[in-house]
């Protein structure tokens, strides 16, 4: 029987969102921790208000990083360069509170469970232990090359081209903060067209709102929204409050973790709960998460599931995890089981083995912090995650 209509909906931002901006001075500073100290703990929060940068959180580390220094160049990269906005690298306060790894977390990191109870070899794929407890959320379906859901693809695409045509000062007016939001009509369990496009662009305040929308229609939608998405004449609001000049931590404070919706897959799917930045790859929030989007993406690419969601599970200190899961939502060509038994097979989730296999010990997270950690094919090289290079063994296998 087929299913009824339906309407899904997904949000981005651009850098200068004061929650992405706080994310990507977390990830600035893991970036600069690794690419010095490969094997540095880091556990990273950040805070942006008015005139304020507070970092705080627990690193453990044999380099020095100047985290005033690298606030201010990556508070000024993002475009927040002239005090009339509000906040500027130059002249905003940074506040640093920073302790090292509590040792009751590092011994289960060091030296994971199975060795410390166990007459298990003390290999390095066996050592290290999950930096958490927690579920982690992989998933991938077949409505986009990238193979996210379409809602969250075309608001991080608008969101892109936002930031893009403020950088290259085709709208000169527009200043570093924007969300966009993008709704998406579904029928029969597929997408046909685009109900409604939000975009909120924080402007100049001499440019009239006409002149706003117009641009935003001719500069940021029409260039990435295929026509034939726009039928039935959608809704298009640009700016619905009328007016939106006070923008950045000047009107909004940001904070670290704030977006994990925006970083993943829109809503369409459920959330583990744990963020990303800020965090080094031991922590299986981050590195558990990639590594289920990691197989799922692969098991959509073997044609094995037009839809895949996969929920993955760790006790803090012990390496295996306690639970892997597969839905597919009804899409599967074969059975659920069998596809968790093919993840399994193919697929290692100690952290160890992540660690390894998706090489995430090196500097890279700055650029994934903004427009999400998923479907990042616009990112050279590209993220190890988003690799369709196991897609042949699965559909080998499940034969």
């Amino acid at each position: 029987m087929p299913k009824e209509r339906m309407l899904l909906t997904s949000e981005s931002v651009t850098e200068g969102h004061p929650d992405k901006l706080a994310d990507q001075i977390s990830d600035g500073i893991l970036d600069a921790i690794l690419a010095r100290d490969p094997m540095g703990r880091v556990a990273c929060e950040t805070l942006v208000t008015t005139g304020l940068v507070m970092v705080a959180g627990e690193i453990t580390t044999s380099c020095y990083v100047d985290i005033p220094k690298l606030v201010r160049g990556i508070v000024k990269d993002i475009g927040y360069t002239r005090a009339k906005y509000g906040f500027d690298g130059d002249t905003c306060a940074v506040i640093t509170a920073i302790d090292e790894q509590s040792p009751d977390i590092a011994q289960g990191v060091n030296r994971a469970l199975e060795v410390r109870e166990s007459n298990m070899t003390d290999d390095e794929i066996d050592r290290i232990g999950a930096g958490d407890q927690g579920m982690m959320i992989g998933y991938a379906c077949d409505e986009t090359d990238e193979l996210l859901p379409l809602p969250i693809s075309l608001a991080h695409k608008l969101a892109r081209r936002l930031a893009y045509v403020r950088r290259e000062k085709i709208l000169p007016y527009l200043r570093p903060d924007g969300k966009t939001q993008v709704t998406i009509e579904y029928d029969d369990d597929k997408p046909v067209r685009v109900d409604t496009i939000i975009v909120s662009a924080q402007h100049h305040p001499s440019v009239e709102q006409d002149q706003i929308k117009a641009d935003i229609i001719e500069h940021v939608i029409n260039p990435v929204v295929p026509p034939e998405l726009m039928q039935d004449s959608p809704k298009v609001l640009v700016n619905p409050t009328g007016r939106f000049v006070l923008g950045g931590p000047l009107a909004d404070t940001g904070l670290t973790g704030r977006k994990i919706i925006v970083d993943t897959y829109g809503g369409v799917v459920p959330h583990g709960g744990g963020c990303f930045s800020g965090k080094d790859p031991t922590k299986v929030d981050r590195s558990g998460a990639y590594m289920a989007r990691y197989a799922a993406k692969n098991v959509v690419a073997a044609g094995l599931a037009r839809k895949c969601q996969i929920q993955v599970a760790y006790a803090i200190g012990v390496a295996r995890p306690v639970s892997i899961s597969v839905e597919t939502y009804g899409t599967g060509v074969i059975a659920d089981d069998r596809i968790t038994e093919l993840i399994r097979e193919h697929f290692d989730f100690r952290p160890a083995a992540i660690i390894r296999d998706l090489d995430l010990r090196r500097p890279q997270y700055l650029p994934l912090a903004a427009y999400g950690h998923m479907g990042r094919i616009d990112l050279n090289p590209l993220p190890a995650w988003e690799r369709t290079d196991k897609a042949e063994e699965l559909k080998k296998a499940a034969v």
